[in-house]
């Protein structure tokens, strides 16, 4: 027999009872005591126990690892080889728990030779997906792209060392799902992003002797926050500001679905009663409304000839009256929406002086944080309308203060709005 056969022979019982077989023992029969692979794997001793320890780490991962040699060929102290590996991850891989996820493998492996043992092996892998993850990446419909191949990234492992392309695999669903989590985030977002707006006011009634002023501005993550302001009989004008507990989709459409109730509520019933309306909206609120979530609202109306403001709070923020360089908490008693049967709302009326106004907001404002994690606070928005409810932009000079205080990069944790009621000087 010639050496090469003889070689060619050796590599084959090599590979077979090592890799085939997990026979370690086949390892000190046959590498080398200075045996080197290249690429040097990473985080392996070198040697035969570089060697055990990656076999027995393969075999632990995928205990139904079949290897074979497809083909083999020798010419002097070389042995050149294709083979293929296939196995079901079942055991722990590198930290992964095992997935079930099965993976297919080739390669070719240059061996050489000498003294009846590997000194040293050369070996090229393809792990690139597998068909099963070609049609999840391609159809599943998880990674964003412009056509239907797999993204580059994806698709080309040549500069990726091997166990991180194993390792990289054997996630593969876990990274689709992601993706495709992330993207029905996104598409929520949208969602709930037209709900919320479809809801908006689309213009501020224009009164003479009076400005109002609103300003919303949503939060990445959409909430339940929602406004209004209609016109009802004999000239009055209905302002809403509420909020839905939760985010998303189910706020969005509960925070629209209890704008809509108030305003068809109060214009249909011809209540010039705020109390009246939060208590009726209440009951038809409770029987649709999921058992997990409620909303608080706060309902004024406002009489421009008479310049009286009458109002009832369903456990919102409590708005401010600017007067006479205080900022006057404007309080009224009543339980959120959508929690408890039959539930009453005090109702409380006050006349605004020319120069005074009220402010409506919710807790988007107060609850911003600057980059220290110091809120906004109701202090401090209490103090900057004593200071500047006179002020026609009040509304603006918030925002630039909030700005102020938040710093660059901020990112808002909650919608904002923001609603002003300011009876003005110059006559009715």
């Amino acid at each position: 027999m010639s050496a090469e056969e003889i070689n060619k022979a050796l590599a084959r019982r090599f590979f077979e009872e090592a890799w085939g077989n997990g026979n370690l023992a086949a390892v000190d029969e046959f590498i080398a005591a200075d045996y080197v692979m290249y690429p040097i794997p990473p985080d392996l001793p070198p040697g035969p126990e570089g060697t055990k320890q990656a076999i027995s780490t393969y075999r632990t991962a995928f205990p139904d690892l079949k290897a074979t040699v497809d083909d083999i060929f020798a010419a002097g102290d070389r042995v050149a080889f294709r083979w293929s590996f296939r196995g079901t991850h079942l055991g722990d891989w590198l930290g992964i728990p095992p997935t079930g996820n099965h993976i297919a493998a080739t390669g070719i492996s240059v061996y050489r030779i000498a003294g009846g043992k590997v000194v040293e092996n050369w070996t090229s892998i393809d792990l690139s997906p597998t068909e099963e993850e070609k049609r999840w990446l391609m159809e599943g419909g998880g990674w964003p792209r412009r056509s239907g191949d797999i993204p580059a990234t994806e698709r080309d492992t040549s500069q990726i060392p091997i166990w991180d392309v194993l390792t990289r695999n054997l996630t593969w669903r876990f990274r689709v799902a992601e993706a495709q989590e992330r993207e029905r985030i996104e598409q929520e977002l949208k969602v709930s992003r037209r709900i919320q707006q479809a809801s908006l006011p689309k213009e501020v009634p224009e009164l003479e002797g009076w400005e109002i002023a609103s300003y919303y501005q949503p939060a990445r993550e959409v909430g339940g926050d929602f406004y209004d302001l209609f016109e009802l009989e004999d000239g009055r004008v209905g302002v809403v500001v509420g909020d839905a507990t939760g985010k998303g989709v189910p706020a969005a459409l509960v925070g629209s679905a209890t704008s809509s109730m108030l305003r068809a509520v109060a214009q249909a019933s011809g209540s010039s009663s705020p109390g009246e309306v939060l208590a009726q909206v209440n009951q038809t609120l409770l029987a649709r409304i999921p058992l997990n979530m409620f909303v608080t609202c706060l309902y004024v109306t406002l009489d421009p000839k008479s310049a009286s403001l009458t109002y009832a709070n369903a456990g919102h923020d409590l708005p401010y009256l600017h007067h006479d360089g205080e900022a006057k908490v404007l309080r009224a008693r009543g339980m959120p929406l959508g929690l408890m049967s039959s539930m009453g709302y005090e109702e409380m009326e006050l006349v605004l002086e020319a120069g005074e106004s009220v402010l409506l907001y919710n807790d988007g404002l107060v609850e911003a944080h600057d980059p220290k994690r110091q809120m906004f606070g109701f202090p401090r928005l209490r103090a900057l309308v004593a200071e500047h409810g006179e002020q026609r932009s009040l509304v603006d000079l918030l925002m630039e203060e909030l700005y102020s205080f938040t710093g660059d990069g901020w990112e808002q944790e909650d919608d904002i709005t923001l609603v002003t009621l300011r009876r003005s000087s110059a006559g009715r």
